[in-house]
């Protein structure tokens, strides 16, 4: 009987998540399209590894001590994973974020224990300016003695959670790796990834996704959406020009109908960013060829999103 693998505690868990190919998504396509299951992870998304990079990177430079007060700004999977993470090294957490985003995401949050400041946003929708209002909010209380801002758009730790996706996704093809797709909100994952596969082979090429009615990479236009997660409003400052190859855009509506389509026809329950990465991957794997491989992640579990229009 093989032994069961036994850890030392949940943070141990985070990582070494499994990959399938897509089938019925995948018919027509003469490459083959991969998606990397990151709810597999304890929280259910891949936010759990940033997560732990960013508090034990602070730990190491000597920025949170015991007893010191974490204070992030969130959509909800990085303050889930935030308040997950905090929960078992012992630091309060305050989150700041909105009623944009599921209340599954919120309620995961204060399960974990984590104080929420919700701010209003306009109509459930994901506006320009609803991110830097957070960073705001949340700045303030970083002013508090004793406090520690993760501020996951500015900081560079969590490139090292996301490069172990990279390492995993060369192991798990034998290093026969073709094109990475992946959208975008603080371009940690992708950029995090791209680290890794353009250090081995610089003919993979990295697809960036973002919102067709928020195409700010792509046309410099801001716009409203729903797609959570992404299109934050503002170009991310880990994003780095030399490590991605093509923007591609995807309407809400396009991602939230694959996030169904995923579900329903390979097993695969996620949300609708997840949705976006599968619609644009698809699109690339048309063009490559036979034989090639498409790698893209499945970001998150669609348990936190039951209670939005995607599963309604």
């Amino acid at each position: 009987m093989k032994k069961v693998d036994v850890r030392n505690n949940t943070l141990l868990a985070i990582g070494n998540t499994p990959m399938v190919r897509l089938n019925r998504l995948g018919e027509g396509s003469d490459a083959n399209v991969f998606v990397k299951l990151e709810f597999f992870n304890p929280t259910g998304s891949y936010k759990d590894r940033m997560a732990l990079a960013m508090i034990e990177g602070a730990e190491k430079e000597g920025k949170l001590k015991p007893g010191d007060t974490v204070v992030e700004y969130t959509g909800g999977s990085t303050g889930s994973s935030l308040a997950f993470v905090c929960a078992v090294k012992g630091y309060p957490l305050k989150i700041v974020t909105s009623d944009a985003f599921s209340e599954e995401k919120r309620n995961t949050m204060k399960a974990f224990g984590a104080e929420l400041t919700v701010v209003p946003s306009e109509g459930g929708k994901i506006t320009p300016d609803l991110i830097p209002h957070l960073m705001k909010v949340a700045e303030e209380l970083g002013k508090e003695p004793h406090t520690f801002c993760t501020d996951q758009f500015n900081n560079r730790n969590q490139l090292k959670g996301y490069n172990k996706i990279g390492t995993e996704i060369l192991e798990q093809l034998d290093g026969k790796m073709d094109a990475f797709v992946a959208a975008f909100g603080t371009a940690g994952c992708s950029m995090g990834v791209a680290e890794v596969l353009k250090a081995r082979n610089r003919t993979i090429r990295v697809y960036l996704v973002e919102p067709a009615e928020a195409p700010l990479l792509s046309k410099s236009l801001k716009g409203t959406h729903h797609i959570e997660g992404i299109g934050v409003g503002f170009i991310p400052p880990l994003l780095d020009k030399e490590l991605y190859d093509r923007i591609l855009t995807v309407p809400t509506e396009d991602a939230q109908e694959m996030a169904r389509r995923l579900a329903r026809e390979e097993g695969i329950f996620s949300g609708t960013s997840t949705g976006a990465n599968v619609c644009a991957a698809l699109q690339v794997a048309k063009g490559l060829g036979g034989g090639k491989n498409v790698v893209t992640v499945a970001v998150d579990s669609g348990l936190k999103y039951l209670s939005t229009e995607v599963y309604r």
